[in-house]
């Protein structure tokens, strides 16, 4: 999602509300403690350098339960973000406190601000030898002494 997603879809809701994709809702009583833009320059396993940039979002749920942060405050701060930081329409990630911190993408549903789970991945697959997918081999050259592995007794269950 795109920071002026984000801002289109705060202007048509009257409460701020996160949630994970399992459905468990961020409290109520969360603050966004940061918005800023993250600028990543690196090297990948197949030497190609890159560059990203996201815009950064942190959530973090304080014992402090009689604030709440409206649509239009985070529309604010998002809007003076741009302002100071010259940051321009990028995708949105969001960090949240877990075990420990989680990166986020950011999806919105029609009423809440959904995270979900991102993951990691070889960015240079052509180059650095990993196959893709699964290398498919036959069963009648794995041999006769793996030939009962999976039958009861046989170890795999």
């Amino acid at each position: 999602m795109k920071l002026s997603e984000v801002q289109n879809s705060l202007k048509g809701i009257s409460d701020l509300q996160f949630k994970l994709a399992d459905g468990t809702k961020v409290p109520e009583h969360f603050h966004v403690t940061e918005v800023g833009m993250i600028t990543k320059n690196f090297i990948d396993c197949g030497g190609t350098v890159r560059n990203e940039k996201v815009a950064n979002f942190q959530l973090w749920s304080a014992e402090d339960h009689d604030h709440r942060l409206a649509p239009k405050k985070l529309n604010d701060i998002i809007d003076l973000s741009q302002k100071v930081l010259g940051m321009e329409d990028l995708e949105v990630e969001v960090e949240y406190q877990g075990a420990t911190i989680g990166k986020y993408d950011l999806d919105f549903d029609g009423e809440h601000f959904v995270l979900n789970s991102k993951f990691t991945d070889c960015l240079a697959k052509d180059n650095c030898g990993i196959p893709e997918g699964k290398q498919k081999i036959k069963l009648e050259t794995i041999g006769a002494a793996t030939e009962n592995a999976c039958t009861p007794g046989g170890g795999c269950c």
